[in-house]
Formats: structure tokens, C-alpha cells, sequence
């Protein structure tokens, strides 16, 4: 009896011994690198020009990759850079006529304040390849992707197409490539927040129009963003 109480306990130490041997543990990644996938959406607005509003809600959508660089052992601080796409939408109140009297005016278009009762739609869509640079700060650790963040960047952007949308008594104006928008405009940003929410803006330093007038006054109006950013590794 007392040989088989110790063959039991000796058989139950070796399998708890091979048990043991024979978990995988998980090493851990000591290059790792965060947040090269972004996505973003945005509440947009035109700005720095008098009397131009907006009369509807102005959204915007980007999504793109940035590559992580960390620059220190803890890899807390980081530079990235990358390629993205953003579409931008604005329902305003500034409406485009052709301009067909080409010695007065460099414009594509002649350009007018309109009150919201005398339209019923207007707006700007524009589409953007984006270029973004961005120093990084991070609490991350190699064991966790749930950390705080700011990430603060300079982002430039080549227009790839635009076109206007203008209704009126159930009648469709549509503009496309306008030649007075600027093709590369730039603007600073900043994304801080935890884990999945994080806040962002971007504040455009460059006007999207290259040129047009409203009573001799130049447009020059940048884009203001502010909306949630979304990281995926």
C-alpha cells in the first residue's frame, strides 16, 4: 500500500514537471513598433475669409500608413512618415459662375456669397494624397497596446481631384478641376489621447484656392479638421 502511495505521488511530480516544461511562453518583442495604420474621421471647416460659413455638416475621411522609427531603448519617442488618402467635403455658401471674360479676371470662375435660402446644396468635394511627418511620445511597453499617446506632425497634401455640386430649384451644377485650387496645400496636426479614442486636428497654413476674388478681396481660405483618429498596428 505505502509503494503504491509513492508511485502515485512520484508519477503525479513527473507529470506536473512535464506539464510545466511544456507550456510556450509568449518572448517578448523588444523592437516592436506602434500605430503604422491610421484612420480618421473629421468635421471640416473653411476659414480666415469673411462671410464664407458652412450650412451643413462637412465631413472628412482619411486612412493611410506611417512607418515607426523609435529613437530611444524604451522606444517611447519615435519619428514617422508616410503615405495617405484624405477625402474632404464642404457645404458652404460660395458659389462658382464661369468666368467668360478672361482679360479682366486670371480666375477660372467667378465666385459669390450667397445667402442658405437661395440654394438648396452646395458644396466642395476634394480628394488628397497626403504625405505626413510626426515626432511621437508614448507610455507603450512591449507587453500592452493600451497606452497614452501625442503625436504631433506636419502633413502635406497634392489634390488629386475636385469638383463642385451646386442645386438650385431642382437644378445640378457640377464643376470639375477647377484651376484656381492650390494642388499642394500643408498644415500642422495633432493626435493625442488612450488606447483606441484619440483626438485630432489639423490646421491648414495654406489656402486651398490658388486664386479668385469676391470684390477685389482674394479668397484665401485654409481647412480646419477636428474629429477621432484610429490606430491599427
Amino acid at each position: 500500500m505505502r509503494f503504491n502511495l509513492t508511485l502515485l505521488f512520484f508519477l503525479s511530480f513527473l507529470g506536473a514537471f512535464a506539464q510545466e516544461k511544456t507550456v510556450p511562453t509568449k518572448p517578448v518583442d523588444s523592437l516592436y513598433r506602434e500605430d503604422q495604420f491610421y484612420i480618421n474621421f473629421t468635421y471640416n471647416q473653411l476659414q480666415n475669409f469673411k462671410g464664407l460659413s458652412q450650412t451643413k455638416f462637412s465631413p472628412g475621411f482619411c486612412i493611410g500608413f506611417l512607418r515607426d522609427m523609435p529613437v530611444n531603448k524604451s522606444r517611447t519617442f519615435a519619428f514617422a512618415a508616410g503615405l495617405g488618402y484624405s477625402l474632404n467635403i464642404y457645404n458652404n455658401n460660395l458659389q462658382l459662375t464661369t468666368n467668360t471674360n478672361t482679360n479682366t479676371n486670371t480666375s477660372a470662375y467667378n465666385y459669390a456669397l450667397l445667402s442658405t435660402t437661395d440654394y438648396s446644396k452646395n458644396k466642395f468635394v476634394q480628394q488628397y494624397l497626403d504625405l505626413p511627418i510626426e515626432i511621437r511620445w508614448r507610455t507603450s511597453t512591449p507587453e500592452t497596446h493600451q497606452f497614452w499617446r501625442i503625436y504631433t506632425g506636419f502633413k502635406f497634401s497634392y489634390l488629386l481631384s475636385d469638383r463642385n455640386v451646386y442645386v438650385i430649384d431642382n437644378q445640378t451644377t457640377i464643376n470639375k478641376s477647377n484651376p484656381d485650387f492650390n494642388k499642394l496645400v500643408y498644415g500642422c496636426y495633432v493626435t493625442a489621447g488612450f488606447n483606441t479614442w484619440n483626438l485630432y486636428a489639423y490646421y491648414g497654413l495654406k489656402s486651398i484656392f490658388k486664386s479668385g476674388e469676391i470684390n477685389g478681396e482674394k479668397i484665401n481660405s485654409a481647412s480646419f479638421n477636428i474629429g477621432l483618429q484610429f490606430y491599427i498596428l
